[in-house]
Formats: structure tokens, C-alpha cells, sequence
């Protein structure tokens, strides 16, 4: 119809095999011209530098953030205690180093236990990092460990943060801890936080009382309200199980392998 109106006879879909157009090579003048358009108006070196710098601020931007997971006191059947989860990054979007630290004490003053870790942390799918580093283990009423560790963490469909990790410790014990958690918003400012943790252990090590297996399990219900998005103090309760030999450790030691916590506490980033 174009033609018959003395309108442009432009090849069409219905034209080609297949219902497509054949895509032609670009004509070879057009790979005569600089990579970068700008480069014939301004000085290729002053625009290098540009683009060098565009990379810098846009695409390889290095920045640091503090994550203050749990900061609480937990009161039950055994002593009051109080505890602490906290973690941070710096560097890009693909290559950081990683920190965390957790730990518990009671609250009369008697520090149980600190861990320590040191990490590399990289990118390898959207959502999902692959971590390397050292474990260190610092205990008063025994031994300080140090470990090897590999881990993975990130968010599973539906936004549920994963995180699990092995252990591998200079005494040659493989231990492993499995967590995951999901932020349940109620309104604007109410969520609610199940969260879920599992340890195992590949060996009995006698001396920590830990038994070979499924060592543990730790179910936790927080509520907490964010007085800003940085800032947002919770209430809930927290139940813990040590299984298989770890409990016949519990036991042996006049402990009860079961524990159920009120807990209250602050959780906070910057």
C-alpha cells in the first residue's frame, strides 16, 4: 500500500523467512570512529580520566554499615543473662571484608563466653555471598579455640535471610551452625521477627560438652516497634534444646537441656 501511495518500500516482517528481518553487519566506517563519541570532541585523555572517575563514584563505590542484630537480657528458670549479636562490612559491591561477633554472659557480671570472626566476603549471585575467614572462640572457663570458616549468607525467595557456616578448628573439630530469620511487617512501624538456629557437630568434643549429631536447636518470636529505621527496641521469647549426647552433657552437670527466655532488647544499624 506504501508503494502504491509512493511511499517508501521499507522490507517488512511478513518479507523475511521466519517472520524477521535478516539483521545486516554495521557498515565498516562505522568501526572507524572512536569507542567513546566524546573523544572527537574533547581531549581523549581529559575524557578518560572522566570516565575513570564516573566508575569510581557510580560503579565502585566503597562504603561501610554496622548491623546491631541483638543487644538484650533474657530472664528464665536459670540466671538472668544478657546477650549480644552484632556484624559489619566494608568495602563495594562485590569484595568486602566482613565482621561479627556474638556472645553471652550473666547478668551479675560473669562473661561466659566471645566469638570473634574475621571474614572475606564476595558476591556470586544477586542477594547471595560466599564468606572465608577465621573463627576465634574466647572462653573463661576454658580453652580459646580458633577456626577455619566457610560460609554462605543471604536472602531465599520471600525475603528469609540464611545464613550457614562450618567450622573446621585447629584441634581438627567440624562443627556447623544453620540459621535463618524473616522480618514479618504487622504495620509501618510493628514486625515481627521468627528466627530459627541450628547447630551440629560432626564429633563428640568432650571437652566443650558437645555431643556428635544435631547438637542444638534455638526457636526465637521477637516483636519490636522502630522508633526509626535505625532504631528499633523488641520484646519476645526465645526457646533453646540441646539434643543427643549435648543434653547427656546438660544433664551430667546438673543443667536442664531445655530453656525458655522473656527477652528484651534493642536492634539497631548505622
Amino acid at each position: 500500500m506504501g508503494a502504491m501511495r509512493g511511499g517508501p518500500n521499507i522490507p517488512t516482517s511478513v518479507d523475511a523467512v521466519g517472520g524477521r528481518l535478516v539483521e545486516t553487519p554495521p557498515p565498516a566506517a562505522a568501526r572507524t570512529a572512536p569507542a567513546h563519541a566524546a573523544d572527537l570532541l574533547y581531549d581523549p585523555a581529559v575524557m578518560a580520566a572522566a570516565r575513570k572517575q564516573l566508575l569510581a563514584e557510580n560503579g565502585d563505590i566503597r562504603s561501610t554499615a554496622v548491623f546491631i542484630d541483638a543487644l538484650e537480657a533474657g530472664f528464665g528458670d536459670s540466671a538472668d543473662s544478657y546477650s549480644w549479636n552484632a556484624q559489619g562490612w566494608t568495602g563495594g559491591d562485590i569484595n568486602r571484608f566482613w565482621w561479627k561477633t556474638e556472645g553471652e554472659g550473666e547478668i551479675d557480671g560473669k562473661l561466659h563466653e566471645v566469638e570473634l570472626q574475621a571474614l572475606y566476603s564476595r558476591a556470586i549471585a544477586p542477594f547471595w555471598d560466599v564468606q572465608a575467614g577465621v573463627r576465634q572462640d574466647f572462653r573463661l572457663d576454658g580453652e580459646d579455640t580458633t577456626h577455619l570458616t566457610v560460609g554462605l549468607i543471604g536472602a531465599a525467595p520471600y525475603w528469609f535471610e540464611i545464613g550457614a557456616a562450618a567450622f573446621l578448628s585447629t584441634e581438627g573439630d567440624l562443627t556447623a551452625r544453620i540459621e535463618a530469620e524473616y522480618d514479618q511487617r504487622l504495620t509501618q512501624k510493628w514486625i515481627l521477627q521468627p528466627a530459627l538456629e541450628l547447630a551440629l557437630s560432626a564429633s563428640d568434643i568432650p571437652e566443650l560438652e558437645i555431643g556428635s549429631g544435631v547438637t542444638s536447636v534455638t526457636a526465637g518470636l521477637r516483636l519490636r516497634y522502630e522508633i526509626r529505621k535505625e532504631f528499633a527496641p523488641y520484646v519476645g521469647l526465645e526457646w533453646s534444646r540441646s539434643l543427643g549426647d549435648t543434653a547427656d552433657y546438660a544433664k551430667a552437670r546438673g543443667g536442664d537441656p531445655e530453656d525458655t527466655r522473656f527477652v528484651v532488647g534493642v536492634k539497631a544499624w548505622f
